[in-house]
């Protein structure tokens, strides 16, 4: 599958930023995240059965935050990202709809695309749908059904959660915990015939009308947490250093994922690091396709909202909490960003330089995007004293675009 283009990101004429410091989800602590080669990421993709929603779009620049971190830090990155182009979510829509549910996914992944483009996301290395992986998804099942850790209900197959003893050790749930979250992200704890009632899907046999793919598992098509397993398994390997998304994959998307893998190898760890942005609401409530209640990337540029201060609107709160989106965020930002543009071109360059150490010193704790706008607004307010004779003003741009994403 095609991914975009990422913008080119300039380098900084600096000594290499410190290592950053990220939040492990599993360990409930910070952590340094300071790879010995390439750094590599995992952050799960978009079901495209609608356009890209806020909360979507914060979640994204979370990670291209930490992605410009470690290329700020000297390090090359490895980023792959997936795209569940066949789920119950979107055939449901295709259905509704009268839409092919193809092309449904490829307008709706294009919108994606274009969206993450104006926000100047960096694009993954390996952007893949679920239907491009299924030969590895079925080779991943085969395995586990060889090792015993998958199982047969009514020609479906299910994952035995009790053959990974580190099982939980994701979301730090217990068992009634996991199964109060279950059913509501698309689990099914009451079928007939499975072992647990937490046991997850990893292959579902053909239905009438729905699609499927031949494969030595018979027809069907794959389960959700599988298809991350395999992609990432596929592309970044074992022992990779970050597994990414909005918080509400901790349990069971990220939970099943990473006992897949687990379960199907000796000594394997999936993730070293579990990082989880936060959620968005909207009038009162998260934002979500299935409650209609949001707030579209694509709706605002198509208003001739500047994407950058979409981007700024979203920085303005920490990546890990959670918050509502408003106007004011909006109005706000479009205020600060012009205050940037006009500040820049007379900037020092000791001024400059000291700016960089303060951003980088906010993003390297735990990716603290509201410290480094913080920064940015004191530099912006002249406060320094220095004399304004415009040659930092290269270097400015340089780091907040580099660093932040913002394209002053």
């Amino acid at each position: 599958m095609r991914a975009w283009t990422s913008p080119d990101v300039p380098r900084l004429d600096l000594p290499p930023a410190a290592p950053v410091r990220v939040h492990d989800t599993a360990t409930g602590r910070l952590q340094d995240s300071d790879p010995s080669g390439p750094a590599r990421m995992y952050v799960c993709g978009i079901t495209p059965y609608d356009a890209t929603h806020i909360g979507h779009a914060a979640t994204y620049i979370a990670f291209d935050l930490l992605n410009r971190a470690w290329r700020d830090a000297g390090h090359p990155v490895a980023y792959t990202q997936n795209v569940t182009d066949v789920d119950d979510p979107l055939l449901e829509r295709a259905t509704a709809t009268g839409v092919d549910w193809a092309e449904l996914a490829e307008r709706e992944t294009e919108l994606f695309r274009e969206d993450m483009t104006a926000l100047r996301v960096l694009a993954p290395d390996h952007y893949i749908g679920a239907v491009e992986a299924i030969p590895r998804i079925v080779e991943l099942v085969q395995r586990m059904l060889e090792r015993g850790t998958v199982y047969e209900v009514d020609d479906d197959l299910y994952f035995d959660v009790s053959s990974d003893p580190r099982f939980g050790d994701v979301s730090r749930l217990d068992e009634a915990g996991m199964l109060e979250i279950f059913p509501e992200r698309g689990g099914d704890p009451d079928r007939p015939g499975k072992k647990h009632p937490l046991d997850a899907l990893v292959w579902q046999a053909a239905r009438p009308g729905e699609p499927a793919w031949d494969s030595p598992l018979g027809r069907g098509r794959p389960g959700w947490h599988v298809e991350c397993s395999a992609i990432a398994l596929e592309h970044l390997g074992r022992h990779f250093d970050v597994q990414g998304g909005g918080s509400d994959l901790v349990f069971p998307h990220h939970e099943m994922s990473a006992s897949h893998a687990q379960a199907a190898y000796d000594d394997l760890t999936f993730a070293r690091a579990y990082v989880h942005a936060g959620m968005v609401g909207y009038d009162g409530e998260k934002m979500s396709k299935s409650k209609g209640n949001l707030v579209l990337v694509s709706r605002l540029r198509e208003a001739g909202r500047d994407p950058m201060a979409v981007r700024l609107a979203i920085l303005g709160h920490h990546y890990r909490s959670d918050w509502e989106w408003t106007e004011d965020d909006l109005t706000g930002a479009e205020r600060r960003l012009a205050t940037w543009r006009a500040a820049v071109g007379s900037a020092s360059h000791d001024d400059a330089v000291a700016l960089a150490g303060s951003v980088r010193t906010a993003l390297a704790d735990d990716l603290d995007a509201p410290a480094a706008l913080a920064a940015v607004d004191a530099w912006a307010a002249g406060d320094s004293g220095s004399p304004a004779d415009g040659t930092g003003a290269d270097l400015v741009r340089a780091l907040l675009d580099a660093r932040l994403g913002i394209l002053l």
